[in-house]
């Protein structure tokens, strides 16, 4: 196969979330009332892909990671793709 008929798709995925790490209420001055803190942790991944030669883009958002997502994500890029990708 020519090299001028490759086509080099850079990937990478990100991760972005939030959790509290203090809480803050009201109270009277020289008190120490107890606050319940928020203890659950959600995200969001994003898998993106882009190829600098053609200026073609591929994405995925997810609410968790696995190996099911991943093979999602690189069914896009090979559908945007005349050719065959290998992973």
């Amino acid at each position: 196969m020519a090299l001028d008929r490759v086509d080099v798709w850079f990937q990478d995925e990100a991760r972005f979330g939030q959790q509290n790490t203090t809480s803050k209420i009201w109270a009277k001055k020289g008190t120490r009332p107890r606050v319940v803190k928020q203890q659950q942790f959600l995200s969001t991944h994003i898998f993106g892909a882009v190829c600098p030669a053609t200026g073609q883009t591929e994405a995925i958002i997810a609410p968790y990671l696995s190996k099911d997502i991943m093979k999602q994500h690189l069914q896009l890029i090979s559908d945007a793709t005349p050719c065959v990708v290998v992973n």
